[in-house]
């Protein structure tokens, strides 16, 4: 008898902390919806000899930064894909995941660097280097805003 009043007691506790923790989740993932409202768009254009880069950015309340990317390099497939990643300072540090023209079953993922600049995004010049399979910028290794060939311009945003 004791075990089952004891029993009955323990259930309820267990369903209330239950309900708690769907709650706490439910709360955690609205802010985290939330902060990933666009609160402005900006669309870029690069060109370099018959180089065409199109870029979409979307500032996010968080403050992280989304969009996509096509590459349109000569004698190249064209690439095509989406672009994260945060401000810090006046320097966009990103990630582009894109496929190819020709072989859209792959998916591949280089780091980028855009230096804001007098209204223009500087595409800079790093040292890559790839640990495990992950591609990323060497941290103490300058990157080069200078000598680059893509500087975006800023373009009102057409929707395809």
């Amino acid at each position: 008898m004791r075990n089952l009043v004891l029993s009955c007691l323990i259930l309820p506790l267990i369903a209330l902390q239950s309900c708690k923790n769907d709650e706490k989740q439910k709360a955690a993932e609205a802010a985290k919806a939330d902060g990933e409202k666009i609160v402005s768009t900006q669309c870029y254009q690069a060109t370099y000899e018959n180089d065409i880069i199109d870029l979409k950015l979307n500032t996010l309340k968080n403050g992280k930064i989304n969009g996509n990317m096509i590459m349109k390099v000569v004698d190249t497939p064209e690439r095509t894909g989406e672009i994260t990643g945060e401000f810090h300072g006046d320097t966009l540090f990103a990630d582009y995941t894109f496929h190819d023209a020709t072989n859209k079953n792959n998916k591949f993922k280089n780091p980028m660097a855009f230096l804001r600049k007098d209204k223009q995004l500087i595409l800079g010049n790093g040292t890559m280097q790839t640990t495990m399979g992950v591609t990323y910028l060497v941290k103490d290794k300058p990157i080069d805003f200078e000598r680059v060939k893509y500087k975006f311009v800023s373009i009102d945003c057409v929707d395809k």
